[in-house]
């Protein structure tokens, strides 16, 4: 009998380090899959009852109504805090008589809690928020509110001149139009703030929302896609309950306190708020990105989880040595697009702070999510994920544009270590919402008869690669989108706006690889205007006037004529690869100089420069 019970303990080790040993990653598999799992069945509960995250948030008001719910420059709103602001927040709309059930109310503003109180105001009275990037102007700025049915825009007081700049379209399209300040002298604009301080902070009735279910928006949130002008991505409330799981897959605890400082009106900024209330916990707000600041604002709030983008890591690792870079309490970093070498360099400078690194979009049915630590990696396929998850890797002709298929007619599956387009199934369980307004961009953000008959997958836009061990790693994006400073810039746009310019007759957009940068600049290749020079100050003036920061070129080439396809698409592969070496290229080549607000001559002095990164950009 002992030696029965010897063998079977000894069968069961040698079969846990066969495990092991074949598949190092399994315990962590298991676990990952078993959290998606339970978070899968958590919110088909929430799909049959309604309950959202406005519904989770007020539960928490009741649970921990004194518990510090944002924390903001120096002051502490709690959970109870929030929900009377919100409350008051949502009577202003109700009371104008002009906001009603269903409707959605434009946001533009920037990150401070009157964001927060706004969005769940507008929630507790059965209405939808579209989300401003508050770095637009002008022509985008008005197209943005257009893409949506939004009939009221909210503004900060420091982005009033912004909208003043595009009052006369909106008042003669009958937009209610208010100014988070106590007091406003412009006709046609109303102030909000003093008018929250004179109704009611108490609860509202749920009859006010009765009518929402989880299929219903709850938020627009905009995204260059991969051409043209911004696009306002459905965020129905199912999904923002999916991003706001995220917090749960990567192992935020009830008692962190995550750091803010991402922008709220894009999707990874947002789940930082609804994910810490479905975690009921702090979150550290901050307006903006401080590399200077970063540190002393963790040590100021006791922060233990932060959020990323690629170029948060990277200006962090730039930024000068302190005695004090491991005097935090961080112990967890979430978010998106970080390399290899800067992901390396940060854990051997800030300390040993575990790093999750997510894939996915705002509008998109897919989400990845490197829960293993492997350097460099988005994310890994493991066979328990594939039985929930639909997506694949796909052959893709670069050249072409397009999808490679077999001699059916059918997509085909990249090999091992081979980069191809990303694709996920659309299904009831992994739905695609689309673009609110515009059928036929999200149309194009569709993939049939992928690989049967019927079949509907949608288009991520970008290339990734699965290698031996099933890691997933991003390689590049498809199409005429490039990223930049952690913002999509759509070429066709910034061609748009830069051909308005007097001496500019035709631009062809691009982005470059800069060394040691995320993502990649922007560069234009343009032709002028007969007898016209190219006006460097005039040049400098309206892309300031027309483009966000993130998108205005930083190098401008002069050509004769631009090179096109036989079906007159631009040509860009050559105009990428020569980038900006002016060893290169012999056209006039231009930088933009925002301390002399201009484009300078680009000298091989400031190339080397660059190259070796004495000039940053």
């Amino acid at each position: 009998m002992l030696a029965c019970t010897v063998c079977a303990v000894g069968l069961v080790l040698f079969l846990l380090l066969f495990i092991f040993l074949r598949f190092p990653y399994f315990i962590q598999d298991v676990r990952f899959v078993l959290t998606v799992f339970k978070s899968r069945q958590s919110i088909l509960k929430y799909m049959k009852t309604n309950y959202t995250i406005l519904d989770a948030f007020l539960d928490a008001v009741k649970t921990q109504p004194h518990k510090p719910f944002i924390l903001f420059k120096d002051e502490t709103y709690t959970y109870r805090d929030a929900d009377a602001l919100s409350n008051q927040a949502a009577r202003v709309f109700l009371q104008s008589g002009l906001v009603k059930q269903g409707d959605t109310v434009a946001m533009f503003l920037g990150n401070e809690p009157m964001f927060v109180w706004l969005w769940l105001g507008l929630v507790k009275i059965g209405c939808s928020a579209a989300f401003l990037n508050y770095n637009i102007r002008s022509k985008s700025l008005l197209h943005c509110f257009n893409c949506t049915t939004a009939k009221t825009l909210v503004a900060a007081a420091e982005l009033q001149d912004a909208v003043e700049e595009i009052l006369p379209s909106l008042l003669e399209q009958q937009v209610t139009v208010y100014i988070l300040t106590d007091r406003c002298q412009t006709a046609g604009v109303q102030s909000f703030t003093d008018k929250m301080s004179q109704v009611s902070s108490g609860p509202l009735s749920k009859d006010l929302r009765s009518h929402l279910t989880l299929q219903s928006p709850a938020a627009y949130i905009y995204t260059s896609g991969t051409t043209g002008l911004p696009k306002a991505a459905v965020v129905p409330h199912v999904k923002v309950w999916a991003l706001s799981m995220v917090q749960l897959f990567s192992g935020v605890k009830s008692n962190d306190v995550i750091y803010v400082t991402l922008p709220l009106y894009h999707s990874t900024g947002f789940l930082g708020i609804t994910g810490a209330i479905q975690r009921g916990i702090v979150v550290a707000l901050r307006s903006k990105f401080s590399a200077s600041q970063f540190w002393d604002d963790c040590r100021k709030y006791d922060v233990t989880v932060i959020q990323y983008i690629g170029e948060i890591m990277r200006y962090l690792c730039n930024s000068p040595k302190r005695l004090s870079d491991r005097r935090h309490k961080v112990r967890l970093a979430i978010g998106n697009g970080i390399r290899a070498d800067v992901w390396r360099e940060f854990n051997s400078r800030f300390g040993n702070i575990e790093i999750k690194e997510l894939y996915g979009a705002t509008e998109g049915n897919l989400f990845l999510m490197n829960y293993c630590g492997k350097v460099g990696a988005v994310g890994r396929i493991n066979f328990l994920i594939k039985m929930l998850s639909s997506y694949t890797v796909i052959k893709y002709d670069v050249d072409k544009e397009e999808p490679l298929r077999d001699s059916s007619g059918f997509c085909i599956e990249a090999d091992k270590g081979e980069p191809g387009l990303m694709v996920s199934k659309i299904t009831v369980k992994t739905p695609f919402s689309g673009y609110a307004g515009d059928l036929q961009q999200t149309e194009k953000k569709k993939l049939h008869d992928v690989f049967k008959k019927g079949d509907t997958y949608f288009n991520t836009g970008d290339l990734l690669c699965v290698d031996e061990d099933n890691f997933i790693y991003f390689h590049d994006r498809v199409g005429d989108t490039f990223r930049w400073k952690g913002e999509n810039v759509a070429t066709n746009e910034v061609a748009d706006v830069i051909t308005l310019a007097d001496c500019i007759k035709e631009a062809n957009v691009y982005g470059v690889k800069v060394p040691g940068q995320e993502g990649r600049a922007g560069m234009a290749a343009v032709t002028l205007q007969d007898g016209h020079k190219f006006a460097t100050a005039d040049i400098y003036k309206h892309v300031e006037n027309f483009l966000p920061t993130y998108a205005r070129p930083r190098f401008i080439r002069i050509q004769s004529s631009l090179e096109v396809t036989g079906t007159y698409k631009l040509m860009k592969t050559k105009l990428v690869e020569e980038g900006f070496n002016p060893n290169l290229i012999k056209d006039p080549l231009y930088f933009l100089d925002n301390k002399e607000k201009e484009y300078i001559p680009f000298t091989p002095d400031i190339f080397n420069d660059i190259m070796s990164g004495n000039i940053t950009i």
